[in-house]
């Protein structure tokens, strides 16, 4: 795999595990104010979200790079 595609499925990786992260511990204002949506998050945390999904898409990533670079799963022999 080289750097380009590698790139690409690390970032396909990473928006694939925030946006499944992102609902975790949201909890909707007890008072919004006007104007916002009652079920906006208070706290929404979307730095501690986001490295949770850096980590997460990293060992992912490890674990793609090995299937594909080590011969375990084919896709040539599949396609052929």
């Amino acid at each position: 795999m080289d750097i380009v595609s590698g790139l690409v499925v690390y970032i396909l990786l990473w928006w694939w595990v925030f946006f499944m992260v992102l609902p975790f511990g949201n909890r909707p204002a007890d008072a919004p104010e006007p104007g916002h949506a009652t079920s906006a998050p208070a706290n929404p945390r979307l730095r501690l979200k986001m490295a949770i999904t850096t980590l997460i898409a990293a060992v992912l990533f490890v674990i793609v790079w090995w299937i594909i670079t080590s011969g375990f799963f084919s896709f040539r022999e599949m396609a052929g």
